[in-house]
């Protein structure tokens, strides 16, 4: 059967991958927006694999909101297992942030749940929160859009961008962390007595991909953990690509998601130099350019200016460290699509090192300039024998929190002391990078922020909602073996004043009232 004739065969589950490719101008949604969690099926490189999505209404992947509306989804979970899904780089109330217990439990097979909060624009993703569903494929693109979007005279083009391997994920991470995993670990619950790892046997782990640090005297980095079975964009390989069709003399807008576990992508624009115009869904300074670096849970939108007379033009995805690639095509009316190898002729150079783009990086909105009420350091280790990473010595359990009160800057100073890098992502909260290294810079609005071995990179936050939030690792096998602590942000005495001042009035208005978040996750008003 060819790969065309079996993915026709396919189709029935292909139609719950449909494109990715957003149109210039989408009609304005009304009302509430629906989200399965589901199963599906792909071709890679011929083979039928199962794995999970969450799909749309119209059995598409992911969701896309027009400016000023809503985050108004109703999530159901067709799967036969409870699950959580974490909207990220959106700003939910804490309840609705989507990790296990905190404080929302899982949800159960069958179940729907209720979200209801203002949508942040940008480019953004959602996930599951638990390590082995997300490697499953439990993810989609999350795009708000805003006025601009539907001014600009541009096609937008999502590019999703994974890593997949056909064994269960339970086995990839028992493989690569030697049986360490935590990856159903209770994220509420979890004991306070840490992990023991010495009894683990790292015989089973496959053998990073080592490259040497420049000036770090021959001191090497671990780039890989595990070689995937492929690497995907929009689903698909490059033995049979997305080709996109495009105007000639066209502008594209690439919203470029990496959702790979634990994998670091450069994004390779080849013919078509392109503009880096937002990093996590906020507008930086225009960086122009044609290779650009993307860690896990990272996203980059990168314009592009198709030349008058056409033809086709493969976006790419480098594996870094080594010779993988995969992508898409764009093409104009009759370009000839030529097929492209799935291996580089040479192995692709690690992403970082020395943080140039993360440094060159400007925010177009930077946060105002204010003192940090407090500058607490994070050490980032670990070994990969035995293979263990931790924030500050400690694993999830055993962790200490940073603390901050509602309102508050504070700057975080991430200190990577281990040979490899760590996507460091905060739950409720956009940051802003003010340094790289010993450097001052207004540098990028992020959610995520990729620190490489030795490196230090430094955010300024201002806390938000007095709640446990999140603050991990976004490489999956580091996240599964603990290496996450939480941001715990408490009411700030003015906050409690008001808070307790709206409660008085409350009461004397409508005797005694009070909120609460039900199982469906929607707020619900009881009156006693």
């Amino acid at each position: 059967m060819s790969p065309f004739s079996r993915r026709g065969f396919l189709a029935a589950s292909a139609a719950t991958a449909a494109s990715l490719m957003l149109p210039a101008r989408v009609r304005a949604q009304s009302g509430r927006l629906s989200l399965t969690a589901t199963t599906r099926t792909i071709d890679v490189r011929g083979r039928a694999a199962t794995v999970w999505g969450l799909l749309d209404g119209a059995g598409r992947s992911g969701l896309v909101l027009d400016p000023g509306q809503a985050f108004a989804v109703d999530l159901t979970n067709t799967l036969a297992e409870p699950t959580i899904i974490h909207w990220h780089g959106q700003i939910p109330p804490n309840a609705q942030d989507g990790v296990p217990d905190l404080p929302m439990p899982v949800l159960q097979a069958g179940e729907n749940r209720a979200y209801d909060f203002a949508a942040r624009p940008g480019t953004h993703w959602m996930h599951a929160h638990i390590p082995t569903h997300e490697m499953m494929l439990l993810a989609a693109p999350l795009v708000v859009r805003r006025p601009e979007d539907i001014a600009a005279d541009r096609q937008e083009v999502t590019l999703f961008l994974h890593d997949f391997a056909f064994k269960p994920p339970a086995e990839v991470l028992a493989e690569i962390t030697g049986g360490a995993s935590m990856a159903g670990m209770d994220h509420g619950q979890m004991g306070q007595g840490g992990m023991d790892h010495s009894g683990m046997d790292m015989g089973a782990m496959g053998q990073g991909d080592m490259m040497a640090m420049p000036g770090m005297d021959g001191m090497a980095m671990d780039l890989n953990d595990y070689n995937f079975d492929a690497y995907l964009a929009n689903d698909r390989t490059l033995d049979d690509p997305e080709v996109v069709q495009v105007d000639k003399g066209g502008r594209i807008l690439v919203r470029v998601i990496n959702a790979a576990a634990a994998t670091v992508f450069w994004i390779d624009t080849g013919a078509l130099p392109g503009r880096l115009v937002a990093v996590d869904g906020e507008p930086v300074q225009p960086l122009p350019g044609s290779r650009f670096g993307v860690a896990m849970g990272q996203r980059l939108d990168i314009e592009l200016d198709v030349p008058g007379e056409g033809g086709a033009f493969p976006i790419l995805a480098l594996r870094e460290g080594a010779r993988e690639r995969t992508g898409v095509i764009l093409a104009t009316p009759g370009a000839a699509v030529t097929r492209i190898a799935e291996m580089s002729e040479a192995d692709h150079p690690a992403f970082s090192g020395d943080l140039a783009q993360e440094g060159a990086l400007r925010a177009v909105t930077p946060l105002p300039e204010r003192a940090p009420a407090s500058q607490p350091m994070l050490m980032l280790g670990g070994t990969m024998m035995p293979y263990v990473w931790t924030i500050n010595g400690q694993t999830w359990g055993s962790h200490v929190p940073v603390t901050a009160k509602s309102g508050d800057r504070v700057e975080i100073m991430f200190h990577n002391m281990s040979m490899m890098a760590h996507p460091m992502h905060l739950h409720g909260h956009a940051f802003q990078v003010v340094g790289v290294g010993m450097d001052r810079i207004a540098g990028a609005v992020r959610d995520t922020v990729h620190v490489p071995p030795m490196g230090m990179v430094t955010v300024a936050v201002d806390a938000g909602e007095a709640a446990r939030w999140m603050l991990h690792c976004h490489h999956m096998p580091h996240l599964s073996t603990g290496m996450m602590t939480e941001f715990a942000v408490s009411a700030s005495r003015r906050h409690v004043v008001s808070a307790s001042r709206s409660s008085d009035e409350a009461i004397s208005c409508s005797g005694r009232a009070s909120r609460s978040v039900g199982s469906t996750g929607r707020p619900s008003t009881r009156t006693s």
